[in-house]
């Protein structure tokens, strides 16, 4: 493919869905550069709602309120998710890499799909810090570490699970899929 043409998004019909829905996951490489690329693309949803909460309720200090902020902010983003879960199964940062969340069948994914993939996504992180909190750290190199450690754990776990899924996408009866439309050999 040459440097000057953009990749083809969405091209496949719903037979080739389902087939890749029953096949192996994307790569781990491409899913977790679409992960990461989130994070950042997220830094900005974050920071917005934050603003726009802290100027609607007269926030003037951070430590006042911030239960409220961060329910905000958790709602923020459960609706980005759910939303583009359920309406073209891309989020903006699997559009760029090219992967896409389905059904187990190969369908969308229903709303209560996506809700519950969107809680259950925090065991990327959760028990990472529960550990952290019940080990008393308070020092942000223990639970960073802790957390690299886990999260790298919980990475390697889709090596041993079928068709390489996360755990929260086996639970939750979705697939990861590549989306691109010729995969490679």
């Amino acid at each position: 493919m040459s440097v000057f043409k953009l990749p083809s998004q969405g091209g496949l019909s719903a037979a080739e869905l389902a087939a890749r829905a029953q096949g192996p996951a994307a790569p781990l490489r491409r899913r977790m550069a679409a992960f990461i690329y989130e994070g950042v693309l997220l830094f900005g949803l974050v920071a917005a709602v934050g603003a726009a909460y802290s100027i609607s309720v007269g926030q003037l200090h951070a430590m006042r309120g911030r239960e409220g902020m961060m329910a905000a902010q958790f709602a923020a983003l459960a609706l980005y998710f759910i939303w583009f879960w359920t309406h073209g199964g891309q989020t903006l940062a699997m559009k760029t890499w090219q992967v896409r969340l389905l059904s187990a069948d190969g369908r969308p994914v229903s709303p209560w799909q996506a809700l519950m993939r969107f809680l259950l996504s925090w065991l990327w992180f959760m028990p990472a810090w529960a550990a952290g909190w019940l080990a008393g750290w308070h020092q942000g190199r223990l639970i960073f570490g802790g957390m690299l450690v886990w999260a790298l754990l919980y990475m390697a776990l889709t090596r041993l699970l079928p068709q390489q899924q996360f755990l929260h996408d086996l639970i939750c009866r979705t697939r990861v899929i590549d989306h691109r439309d010729d995969l490679p050999a």
